[in-house]
Formats: C-alpha cells, sequence, structure tokens
C-alpha cells in the first residue's frame, strides 16, 4: 500500500490577525476560504485562524496569543527563531510576481537565480516567516 496525499497546509502563528490577512489578502492575493468565528477582544474584533488560498497553494494563519493575553508589541526572539522557515511557493513567472508585489508597495529585492538553478524572489512577512517564490531558472 502506498499513501496518498492531496496536498500540504502549513499552520504558521501570527502576532496580530488583521495584519497577517491584510498581508496575504491585500499584498499577496491570497483569499480567505474559511475561518473561525470572529471575536472581540481587548486587541480589536478578529478571528483565531484562517484557511487561505491563492492558486494551488494553502496556508492557515492561527494567533499566537489568546484573546487578551497578547503582549503590546512582538517578540523579537520569536519573530527571530522563525528565520529558519521558509515556505516555498511553486510560481510560473517570477519576474511577474515581483512586478506585482513591488506595484503593491512590498519594498522587495528583484529575482535571483540560486545555485541549485532556482530563479527565486524571497521576502518576509509580518511575523519573521521567509517566503520564497520561485520557479526552475
Amino acid at each position: 500500500m502506498t499513501l496518498k496525499l492531496t496536498g500540504l497546509t502549513p499552520l504558521i502563528s501570527v502576532f496580530d490577525m488583521p495584519s497577517a490577512i491584510a498581508f496575504y489578502c491585500e499584498g499577496l492575493g491570497f483569499r480567505i476560504v474559511d475561518h473561525s468565528p470572529e471575536i472581540d477582544a481587548p486587541e480589536g474584533r478578529y478571528f483565531h485562524w484562517a484557511w487561505l488560498r491563492l492558486g494551488a497553494a494553502d496556508l492557515m494563519l492561527n494567533t499566537a496569543y489568546d484573546a487578551g493575553e497578547r503582549p503590546p508589541v512582538r517578540d523579537p526572539d520569536r519573530t527571530a527563531a522563525r528565520i529558519d522557515t521558509g515556505l516555498f511557493f511553486g510560481c510560473p513567472d517570477v519576474e511577474e510576481a515581483y512586478a506585482t508585489l513591488k506595484a503593491a508597495g512590498l519594498d522587495i529585492a528583484p529575482p535571483k537565480v540560486a545555485p541549485y538553478g532556482m530563479k527565486q524572489l524571497w521576502l518576509t512577512d509580518p511575523d519573521g516567516y521567509q517566503l520564497c517564490f520561485q520557479q526552475p531558472a
């Protein structure tokens, strides 16, 4: 018997759900597939969990803190540790992605070809996760 899979959907923790949703949906073009019920909390109105999709890529976001427990600022140690987490997205045209993201106001460096032959566009999300949009060079 062979294990059969139909996809992979990473779940990442976010400090502030509204800002994460703005980054992924308004900045990158993801759409919300589903989310937990909205709550009213001292931090504002938001939901704790969201499932996002862009093309064939799925991503889930979950708040790192319960309502009323989020500190006033991000923990730099927590964010710094995320440099080890890379989310790699297959992208048919990395140059077009670069132009689109620059036009959306993101401050990103142009794509480069990695030594192993992938043309890559790197950026970091508000929570410190590394995102790479790539295609064969």
